[in-house]
């Protein structure tokens, strides 16, 4: 690979600056090489001398840089102070938390702090934060470790709505909340059913946030032996009902159905034509376990003996009924929907899919699912009239667990040849889908056929991506109405693309221009956080964000006005025999009371009012000796308690710079001896 190409997919705006108006995109971008010149002088010749502007030809020259490249930067570059038009949440991987980036700038706007303490907004040093991370808790243990993997925006009519998203956690079984009002985390739900999951999505109107089980468990956290896997283990698809008027998913009003042992994977609510149905892949069908140094075969071996797996294909409304019907078994508290019930009620099929599927993802007009199997280069179309025929007819075998499984050829409606690894599938407002090609190392771009269209199902072409993508998110791309324009692949390895930085690298994010008859990739973006997974890509103008709390002493974990809460005018220290309650605001430059006097061994509740109402006009707050850091935006509540162990001088100070005389921002903590 050669240098000089490396180096042009970055410091784009070394190239921009002073190019204006003059730039036309596209291969006739090269028109500007010729006039214009850093500094905007237009001269076209720049090189004249001492301080003299360079060109922007010479610039190009100078960089290796093609009309092409130019063009791409101009497609990406957000000049200073103006806004991106997108913003991408993407999973932070194992950070444990979720990523808010800019398209097309890519910039890094907000990490989300969510399953793992996050120090520069606090996440996780509150009182209220903590309390977060203990409900979302494991066997008695607060967490501090998560593994993110689906964000899911929150949907009206199958449209992103800027509400909410979600996203869940693989190592745990968890799926969080965060309200995108103040983009910060609410609440944590642990799966009492499972421990493991990857699917995490919405239903049309956010009735239901559902979560796929991954890996198969005894349900409930009960034991049993390997030998019993097929008799003992299951997986399971739980519908998190959640309420949007207070903003939380509500566990006594959800319920699960249960599935056999095979390993769920990625899943998609239907829309449109298959509104009131979920989908959900599989694989594992074999039921093996593994057990290298017993003699058998390595797990992922043992499971690939079959020629297909299933996709689970489930009516969630029918669920729903029988759900409210009582017609559950309780394990480990919770409503579960057996097998047996929902074969015996018309909730639950199967239909055959390519082996080792990952992505499941449903057409926007709800009428096709197309399912990628990793070990087939085909993508698989199937119908849902068909899938429906089929069941009407009573069209199937059952298996093992009496499962109705409906016919593969019955049910497909076309398969369409992309390349190595299709793993997953997004949509454009053009009729076109794009499946990311994993061994291939590219996007793939072809398609979508259906009634009234004469040339569908079919390749239109691929684009290289560095390297081995997993993911990508386009425009809008689970929604009905995808809007198109821009896709970013989330590429997993990086190798050459960047300076090094020791033998762990970044993952890669590409974005590419999916607008034009070709598609273009436009810009690099190494994410030095996790491993991101999956994204969604919401317009900017649908987030209707809080630029300062509505009232002064707002506490975000419950979103309204804290009574404890500091204000002007109730600031001090209060005792009630060992129990001291610090009540202090914050304001440009100074704290209120800024001296606080304690006793060794008192227990201190402290909470921290930021008075000011200023966009933007944010203080920290730290502590030495306590393990506390906080955010406080303009008009938040934060609170901490400890116990004041120790005797001494404690030197507090706020961490955001805030004013000239930021570093005079500080107060001392004086603990007494007993």
């Amino acid at each position: 690979m050669d240098n000089a190409h490396q180096t042009r997919r970055f410091n784009r705006r070394t190239v921009l600056k002073g190019v204006g108006a003059a730039a036309v995109l596209g291969p006739a971008a090269g028109a500007l090489f010729s006039s214009c010149s850093v500094g905007g002088k237009g001269n076209g010749g720049g090189g004249g001398g001492a301080g003299a502007p360079a060109s922007t030809n010479d610039i190009a020259k100078e960089r290796g840089l093609t009309p092409e490249d130019v063009a791409a930067a101009l497609k990406t570059y957000v000049p200073s102070g103006r806004h991106d038009e997108y913003l991408m949440f993407t999973s932070g991987g194992h950070s444990g938390q979720l990523l808010v980036i800019g398209i097309p700038s890519m910039r890094l706007l907000r990490v989300i702090g969510v399953f793992a303490p996050e120090p520069w907004q606090g996440w996780g040093y509150s009182d209220a934060s903590r309390k977060v991370l203990e409900e979302g808790g494991f066997q008695g243990k607060t967490l501090t470790v998560g593994d993110t993997h689906h964000p899911a925006l929150s949907e009206t009519n199958a449209q992103y709505d800027g509400q909410f998203v979600f996203i869940n956690e693989k190592i745990h079984g968890r799926v969080a909340v965060i309200d995108l009002r103040d983009f910060e985390t609410k609440q944590i739900v642990k799966n009492p059913l499972t421990l493991s999951n990857h699917a995490c999505f919405v239903t049309p109107n956010t009735e239901y946030v559902v979560e796929g089980c991954q890996y198969a468990t005894p349900l409930g956290g009960a034991y049993a032996p390997l030998e019993e896997f097929e008799e003992k283990y299951r997986g399971a698809i739980t519908f998190w009902k959640f309420n949007r008027e207070r903003g939380r998913i509500v566990p006594e009003e959800s319920f699960a159905v249960e599935l056999p042992p095979y390993f769920q994977d990625l899943g998609d609510a239907g829309r449109g034509a298959s509104d009131g149905w979920v989908f959900l892949n599989s694989l594992n069908t074999e039921m093996a376990t593994g057990g290298i140094q017993e003699g058998k075969p390595p797990l992922e071996i043992g499971a690939s003996q079959r020629e297909m797996d299933y996709l689970s294909v489930v009516n969630w409304k029918k669920a729903e009924e029988v759900a409210r019907a009582g017609k559950v078994e309780m394990i480990n508290g919770f409503p579960v929907i057996t097998i047996k019930t929902a074969v015996e009620e018309g909730i639950l099929f199967q239909v055959p899919e390519p082996k080792s599927p990952h992505g499941v993802d449903v057409t926007p007009d709800g009428a096709y699912i197309v399912v990628s199997g990793k070990l087939d280069p085909h993508v698989t179309v199937y119908s849902m009239k068909k899938i429906e025929e089929q069941i009407a007819k009573g069209n199937y075998e059952t298996d093992s667990f009496g499962i109705p499984v409906l016919d593969f050829a019955g049910c497909m409606e076309a398969q369409v040849e992309l390349g190595l690894g299709p793993l997953h599938t997004q949509f454009d407002d053009k009729g076109y889908a794009y499946t990311s090609l994993f061994i291939d190392s590219a996007v793939a771009r072809w398609k979508l056929g259906g009634e009234g269209t004469s040339d569908g199902w079919k390749f239109v072409e691929k684009i290289p991506v560095h390297y081995n993508v997993g993911h990508i998110a386009a425009v809008q791309g689970d929604t009905i109405k995808p809007g198109g324009k821009f896709l970013v692949a989330l590429n997993k390895w990086s190798v050459d693309r960047f300076a090094p930085v020791g033998p762990l690298l970044p993952q890669n994010l590409q974005l590419i221009d999916i607008s034009g008859e070709t598609m273009q990739l436009l810009y690099d973006m190494p994410i030095g956080i996790g491993e991101p997974h999956y994204a969604q890509i919401i317009p900017v103008d649908l987030l209707k964000p809080w630029e300062v709390y509505p009232e002064t002493g707002w506490e975000p974990g419950i979103q309204a006005v804290d009574a404890e809460a500091a204000q002007v005018g109730n600031e001090g220290v209060e005792r009630n025999g060992s129990q001291v309650t610090v009540r202090m605001t914050a304001l440009r430059s100074h704290f209120t009371p800024d001296i606080v006097r304690v006793k060794q061994g008192d227990t201190i509740t402290w909470h921290i009012t930021n008075v000011e109402n200023a966009h933007d006009a944010t203080h920290g707050f730290v502590l030495p000796g306590v393990n506390v850091s906080l955010s406080l935006e303009p008009g938040e509540s934060n609170s901490f308690t400890f116990t004041a162990e120790h005797p001494g001088v404690y030197p507090f100070y706020c961490t955001e710079f805030c004013a000239a005389l930021h570093l005079e921002m500080m107060g001392y903590l004086i603990v007494e001896p007993s």
